[in-house]
Order: structure tokens, then C-alpha cells, then sequence
């Protein structure tokens, strides 16, 4: 759902400026100057965003790379960005534990997603794929609820490497993650299906 705003010159100071620290929506992103505005997502979104990371954090748990976390957030990837990615891994050697953490202490990411939707195509194809590989982001995947795939692009990629069957993720020589992809998104299709209580 995110979409430009009108066109001005903006900077991440005026950016964090729009919302206080308590308030979550709508989210505001800056990437390259251009102010994105999401508004609140749909139920189904943040069964997604909920499960995708309920995955990675059983594989974070089990090979200590890393922490899964969601937006809202306030990272600043490159100086003067703002970026929200919907679910990202936060490298182990940052203590998210720590009292005194900011999200300006978070230089890197091992991985960036995004859940796709009609209005937020050009933004999650083109804009955050270029910068989330620009930045260096070494994974970086779209997950496509209606087509039921997932885009996998990484700095190197020319095109998106399109996954139906199995997400394999690995980072360095750690046991892989392997994701059952029609088992995903079937989960996510159950949980958001809504169920009709019969009248009596």
C-alpha cells in the first residue's frame, strides 16, 4: 500500500519529524529523497508478516545468527534513509537486547521482506529492490500472496529468482532454512480465511 508522496526534496530529520515515537501508522519510509507513506495493512498482510517470521525465528533460534524483527521500525541503512522492510533479520553482533539500542544502531541486515500488494508493486519491485541491493542487503525477497510465490533478489541478481516449491536461505556455513512454500501460503490463506458462524 505504499505510495509516493508529493514530489519534494525530503530529508530523514523531517521524515521522523511526521510521527511521534508511540504512534505506528501510517509508516514512513524514505529511500533516495522520496517520501513512501503506508497506510495501515490489510488483516491478511500481518497474517503473513506474523508467519513468515514465526519460520525465520525458529531457524534464528536453532543457528544464532541472527534476531527477526517487524516495522514499525526506523532504520537508516544508508545516511539519510528511513526504511521499514514488513519482516528483517538484524545481524547477532547487534544486542537487540540491550537497554540502549536504537534503530539507528542498525547499519546492516542480513535480509529484507517484503509482502506485495497491488498498490505497493512498483514501490517493492523497483524502488526497495534497488536500494535494499544497493545497500548491500544479501537477500532480499517479495512474497506474492495472490500468485503464491516468492521473488528472491540478492546485490548480484539481474532478475528475481521466482520460488513456488522451497526457499532454501542460507548465511554463511550454518544449516540452511528450507521453507515449504505451498505450505506457507497455504497457512496464510486458512488463518485469513474468514469463517461464517451459522445463524441459529
Amino acid at each position: 500500500m505504499a505510495m509516493p508522496a508529493i514530489r519534494r526534496r525530503w530529508t530523514a530529520e523531517a521524515v521522523r519529524a511526521l510521527t511521534s515515537e508511540d504512534q505506528s501508522w501510517p509508516r514512513y519510509e524514505l529511500i533516495h529523497g522520496e517520501l513512501l507513506v503506508t497506510p495501515a495493512p490489510a488483516p491478511l498482510h500481518q497474517i503473513a508478516v506474523f508467519e513468515i517470521a514465526t519460520v525465520l525465528r525458529g531457524h534464528l533460534d536453532r543457528v544464532q545468527i541472527g534476531n527477526v524483527m517487524l516495522s514499525p521500525a526506523d532504520l537508516e541503512l544508508e545516511a539519510g534513509s528511513v526504511n521499514q522492510p514488513d519482516v528483517f533479520v538484524v545481524p547477532a553482533a547487534i544486542d537487540v537486547e540491550g537497554d540502549r539500542l536504537q534503530w539507528s544502531d542498525v547499519k546492516s541486515i542480513l535480509l529484507g521482506v517484503e509482502i506485495l500488494s497491488p498498490s505497493t508493486a512498483r514501490v517493492d519491485r523497483i524502488v526497495k529492490r534497488d536500494f535494499y541491493c544497493d545497500v548491500g542487503v544479501p537477500e532480499y525477497w517479495i512474497f506474492d500472496l495472490d500468485a503464491q510465490v516468492v521473488e528472491r533478489w540478492t546485490p548480484s541478481s539481474e532478475t528475481p529468482e521466482i520460488l513456488r516449491d522451497e526457499l532454501v536461505w542460507s548465511v554463511s556455513t550454518h544449516s540452511p532454512l528450507s521453507v515449504d512454500l505451498p505450505r506457507l501460503f497455504d497457512r496464510i490463506a486458512t488463518i485469513g480465511r474468514v469463517r461464517r458462524v451459522p445463524r441459529r
